[in-house]
């Protein structure tokens, strides 16, 4: 059973920083993409980054794109999402997932190409 557990989430100011980590077990964490995802009361989960399982390629949703930046580390099992000139609009529980198919070239960039979800780290921007 996959296992994913955020951490580094909190309460900052506009224009602040966090960085967010995700460790994975369970499985060869090393052979599947990982994405950030976070979700508002009253929202739908939206899609934030992803990396491809060689750590070549990224993506952005357009509201991120400049600001956050996602890696992984594959010898640690972990990925992280570093969250720079943070908004208030930025404000949510973010959740790492893990792809549904080792070494795939598909899309990365739907919920549904994610099976396993951890439980979600509340980040909170003050203005």
């Amino acid at each position: 059973q996959v296992q994913l557990v955020e951490s580094g989430g909190g309460l900052v100011q506009a224009g602040g920083s966090l960085r967010l980590s995700c460790a994975a077990s369970g499985r060869t964490f090393s052979a599947y993409a990982m994405g950030w995802f976070r979700q508002t009361p009253g929202k739908e989960r939206e899609y934030v980054a992803a990396i491809r399982w060689t750590g070549s390629n990224t993506y952005y949703a357009d509201s991120v794109k400049g600001r956050f930046t996602i890696s992984r580390d594959n010898a640690e099992n972990t990925v992280y999402l570093q969250m720079n000139s943070l908004k208030p609009e930025d404000t949510a529980v973010y959740y790492c997932a893990a792809h549904r198919y080792q070494y795939y070239s598909g899309s990365v960039l739907r919920e549904n190409d994610y099976n396993y979800w951890g439980q979600g780290t509340q980040v909170t921007v003050s203005s």
